[in-house]
């Protein structure tokens, strides 16, 4: 019997480019068949078979509360019933701002727009502005959207300007993009000897997300505080996955460094395109209409999106709510961990706040060439293996994962027993 997610992706794949509208859905990394969605509730999505899956994607971070979470679903049905768009200024817009600020004190004004990428574009064009410096330092396995500037990949040498990472980027664009390896703290100070007076912005997820999760050094990060205070250089955190997911006030909080310029998405906006881009007032205010950095988008701020926004900064400001999603992925990469190590698997799991990584390799990667030199094969068939049970990983061994609210212990405990049968079958 042919299923329904196969109908479906034969039919998108007649439509849509690849057959979905981003890479990482198309299971071209692990193979097979992507899972169609048509809802979600708390902790679970269903497919188009009606097929039940614990969901460890949750929309790749922005579903903290899980799915259908009443609180929010109700402030975006009101929102509605009030207009769905008007391209002039709300007070909901500032409400959301005051909050923001308040939770991430280094954001002493901020700009909404309705994607990461976007926020992450701006961010760059404003460190340019403000330093009239050209040269951006980005670390090889961080992703900071698909903009040309930043789709780059480390040159050939130590030091040397990185190369386009995507068909369609003019090598001129990428020539201001020095790409160096994340953790190496040694290599961040030369590039800095080398280049320091030319270097507008150091951009960087102090808790990487995109080549699986891999934490910064906390000296690596405290030199690059250092580094671009002593160069003038700007720093730009990406938090737009850390941000309000490893902790109330990000990863820079937890880390206790105050960047000049925060990049924020997904949790603010509870499931809606929301992002945002803050810093410190002097820098924040080069933005038109003050300043000569033009920047403008006509959904941004949108009444409905800002609405889920702030109904899910009001559920995770209450008391205690990061101090159990913290215990909860904790405790689950702690005995995913175990399970394997019981199995003998090389693989294992780790946790910052309520995100996780889970790795084919006997220790968690500390930068992206380590990650690079797991057993994708091995992570591929476990994948399909937890696919088959009704358990829903990213489909990719490097992305993050994610562990909402919404999980509570009877979708950890089966996620436990599924993945223990898993490795006991990949030991076999």
């Amino acid at each position: 019997m042919t299923s329904n997610n196969d109908t479906l992706f034969a039919r998108a794949q007649a439509v849509i480019p690849g057959g979905v509208n981003s890479p990482v859905r198309a299971f071209r990394s692990v193979g097979g068949t992507p899972r169609f969605i048509t809802r979600g509730e708390g902790p679970f999505v269903w497919d188009a078979d009606g097929k039940r899956y614990v969901d460890y994607i949750g929309s790749w971070g922005p579903l903290i509360l899980g799915h259908s979470h009443p609180a929010v679903t109700s402030a975006v049905q009101a929102a509605v019933a009030r207009g769905l768009s008007f391209g002039m200024p709300t007070e909901g817009e500032i409400e959301i701002a005051e909050i923001v600020c308040q939770l991430v004190p280094s954001m002493e004004r901020v700009r909404f727009t309705s994607s990461g990428t976007e926020a992450a574009m701006t961010a760059i064009r404003l460190a340019r502005g403000a330093t009239g410096r050209a040269l951006i330092v980005k670390f090889e396995g961080c992703y900071h959207g698909h903009a040309d500037a930043l789709l780059v990949k480390a040159g050939s040498g130590l030091l040397t300007h990185g190369n386009p990472s995507s068909a369609g980027v003019p090598p001129e664009v990428t020539q201001h993009t020095l790409v160096l390896d994340y953790n190496n703290t040694e290599q961040l100070e030369d590039a800095f000897r080398t280049h320091g007076d030319r270097i507008a912005a150091v951009m960087v997820e102090p808790v990487a997300g995109n080549m699986n999760l891999v934490p910064g050094d906390a000296r690596f990060l405290q030199t690059m505080r250092a580094l671009c205070s002593k160069h003038g250089a700007i720093l730009v955190f990406d938090e737009v996955m850390s941000g309000f997911r490893v902790a109330l006030g990000g990863a820079q909080s937890l880390y206790g460094i105050v960047p000049d310029v925060t990049v924020l998405g997904k949790v603010i906006g509870g499931g809606l395109p929301v992002a945002a881009l803050g810093g410190k007032r002097e820098v924040m205010e080069h933005l038109s209409p003050l300043g000569a950095v033009y920047q403008a988008g006509t959904l941004s701020g949108n009444p409905v999106a800002v609405a889920s926004g702030l109904a899910t900064l009001a559920e995770i400001r209450k008391p205690g709510f990061y101090e159990k999603l913290g215990a909860t992925t904790a405790d689950f990469a702690a005995r995913l961990s175990a399970a394997a190590t019981s199995a003998g698997v090389p693989f294992c799991a780790a946790a910052v706040g309520g995100m996780f990584g889970l790795f084919a390799s006997p220790t968690p990667p500390a930068n992206y060439a380590e990650v690079m030199q797991a057993d994708k094969p091995l992570f591929n068939r476990f994948f399909h293996m937890m696919l088959e049970a009704g358990v829903h990983f990213a489909p990719s061994a490097y992305e993050a994962g994610f562990v909402s609210a919404a999980h509570d212990a009877a979708a950890i405990d089966y996620t436990i027993d599924a993945a223990a049968r898993a490795f006991a079958a990949l030991k076999s």
